[in-house]
């Protein structure tokens, strides 16, 4: 039980940092509905996933990749450059108008949904960070078998997916209340916050 608690704490340590995600999944959930955005969240688990293999089976080499001033770098420099070329593109696009009856129907395909969850969590350099700390302090320091360790990062795994469904129900419930104007302003908001977000990870990359 105390692996199950531990991993739900890191769970909701993940969830309740306002990032690039976050707003990726509220954007998706409230223009194209429910199903677009649980494709964004299915792009989104699946580069944990791949997070937590990488770094776990490859701890050694992980560690010395994480402590690279190159790794840092160039890192920090592919996710500032993506974070801020999707805000601007979020930003100049224009929603196309619908009224109540077509509202939140998906328009991109699954796979460009699939891939906008998928390349923003993979270069958040956050992303790598937290579970190199994670598989470093809780899973090598307390010595984890497989099993264990398998607990530990499915109980994260699953806090995440569960958070990350309701906020898209909720996405979902705020679009039956918007008008036109309000998805515009929506998505340009949201572009904004994505720039500032890479403009704060190129400074932060460099300071």
């Amino acid at each position: 039980m105390d692996i199950v608690w531990e991993g739900f704490k890191y769970g909701m340590l993940l969830t309740v940092m306002v990032g690039p995600i976050f707003f990726a999944l509220i954007q998706t959930g409230v223009e194209e509905g429910f199903k677009a955005g649980l494709v964004v969240g299915l792009g989104i688990w699946f580069s944990d996933l791949l997070y937590i293999l990488f770094v776990y089976f490859g701890m050694s080499y992980a560690g010395e990749l994480a402590q690279s001033d190159n790794f840092t770098h160039i890192s920090g420099l592919l996710g500032s450059a993506i974070l801020v070329a999707i805000g601007i593109g979020t930003f100049l696009s224009k929603p196309p108008p619908f009224d109540q009856a077509t509202r939140s129907t998906r328009r991109s395909s699954y796979i460009n949904l699939f891939s906008r969850g998928f390349v923003i969590n993979t270069f958040n350099p956050f992303s790598v960070f937290f579970w190199f700390s994670v598989t470093s302090t809780m899973v090598v320091n307390d010595s984890f078998n497989h099993l264990q360790a398998l607990l530990f990062f499915g109980t994260i795994v699953a806090t995440i997916m569960t958070t990350d469904l309701l906020k898209i129900l909720l996405a979902k419930k705020i679009s039956d209340k918007l008008t036109n104007k309000h998805i515009a302003a929506s998505r340009r908001i949201t572009g904004i916050i994505l720039i500032l977000f890479g403009i704060a990870l190129l400074v932060r990359t460099f300071l």
